[in-house]
């Protein structure tokens, strides 16, 4: 048998869109999305984050939460929570969003590091016990997101093993010194 790994708690900073901080423990019981974006980030903006909106307003009625993270790892001096605020009012965003606490030994926000994100846009989709199931850098298709939360959705709460989907090893995705973004998003 192969058992998932337990979500981290998120490291953040700060957030936009809820009155209270969140946390993964109090998600319990719920399929949790979490979407990694950066605001200059051109694959998030076209893609992820309109996704993302769209997952929330789909599912909101059922036991799904969802939660942007906001996950800087280049031009910090722009992309502050100011001109965070406008750009989540600018694109309507509704969806709660946290602002991954920033690193103090380089350049890799601290909860984009403890998931071994590879880059924006990162889709991390987390069962009802709190074990990610999908860590997911790029483009996703929405077929596919759909499938996978309506899938956990009907799962039973104490589910404790299954096979893994797409977890990312350092091993395996080294990090590089310079980001490079394109149209499936930007890489670290």
């Amino acid at each position: 048998m192969t058992y998932f790994q337990q979500a981290p708690e998120l490291d953040v900073s700060g957030w936009l869109n809820t009155t209270t901080p969140i946390t993964l423990e109090q998600l319990k019981g719920q399929v949790v999305l979490i979407h990694a974006f950066q605001m200059l980030c051109p694959a998030c903006v076209s893609h992820g984050l309109p996704q993302t909106q769209a997952v929330h307003k789909l599912f909101e009625n059922e036991k799904v939460s969802v939660i942007g993270l906001h996950t800087v790892f280049e031009h910090h001096q722009v992309m502050n929570k100011a001109a965070l605020e406008a750009f989540v009012s600018e694109y309507r965003l509704s969806f709660p969003i946290a602002i991954d606490t920033a690193s103090t030994q380089g350049v890799i926000p601290k909860t984009m590091h403890s998931y071994m994100l590879r880059g924006t846009p990162s889709i991390i989709v987390i069962d009802k016990q709190g074990n990610i199931r999908l860590n997911h850098f790029g483009r996703i298709s929405d077929l596919e997101l759909g499938n996978l939360i309506g899938q956990l959705l009907t799962e039973p709460e104490n589910i404790s093993s299954a096979t893994s989907q797409d977890l990312p090893s350092k091993s395996k995705y080294p990090q590089k010194s310079q980001p490079n973004c394109d149209a499936e998003g930007c890489a670290i």
